[in-house]
């Protein structure tokens, strides 16, 4: 073995190293992508069921109980503009009261009623493509040669967004006792 050939070796493994830095730059950029995207369609949705909330709190006072339609006002208010920072909190809370009323709503347009349910499903949708995205990010961050090269710089790691959706008690699907939800 000349050195010729020990530093072409050498060469050749640095350059697969950038190579394979360059990629995993690429793919971590494209991850934090995804995840900002993911994050926008979830905050819109929060915030469409929000501001759907709110209407019915004003608009339908009877059908809701006017005691009720001014918790459902207030916990609306909080999840767009959390007084205490929990986003997390103040959406289960509006989820909860939304399922609860659903369930025993009369008295509102149809359209209403299918728009809130729409806007519910697609909530748990955007949750879990969110947090999708914030754990493939997680998995490539936390793998060894990343880590070590400290490629995600000083970024943050995102943070998962949990809040009750109950998403896979809907459409049909059976809950954790196996009975299928209506």
């Amino acid at each position: 073995m000349t050195p010729g050939f020990w530093f072409l070796l050498g060469g050749v493994l640095v350059l697969l190293l950038v190579a394979w830095t360059v990629w995993t730059l690429v793919r971590l950029s494209r991850l934090e992508a995804r995840v900002a995207r993911a994050w926008t369609a979830l905050d819109t949705q929060l915030q469409r069921r929000a501001g759907l909330a709110e209407e019915l709190a004003r608009d339908f006072p009877a059908a809701v109980g006017e005691e009720r339609a001014e918790y459902l006002a207030a916990f609306a208010a909080d999840a767009r503009h959390p007084g205490d920072g929990d986003r997390e909190l103040a959406e289960n809370l509006l989820g909860r009261e939304l399922r609860e009323l659903l369930v025993h709503l009369q008295g509102i347009p149809t359209a209403l009623r299918t728009d809130l349910e729409g806007t519910t499903t697609r909530v748990g949708l955007a949750r879990r493509f969110y947090n999708d995205a914030v754990r493939d990010t997680a998995a490539l961050r936390h793998h060894r040669l990343p880590r070590l090269m400290r490629l995600h710089g000083s970024r943050p790691l995102p943070r998962y967004f949990d809040i009750d959706d109950r998403l896979d008690q809907r459409a049909g699907s059976p809950d954790s006792a196996g009975r299928t939800a209506r």
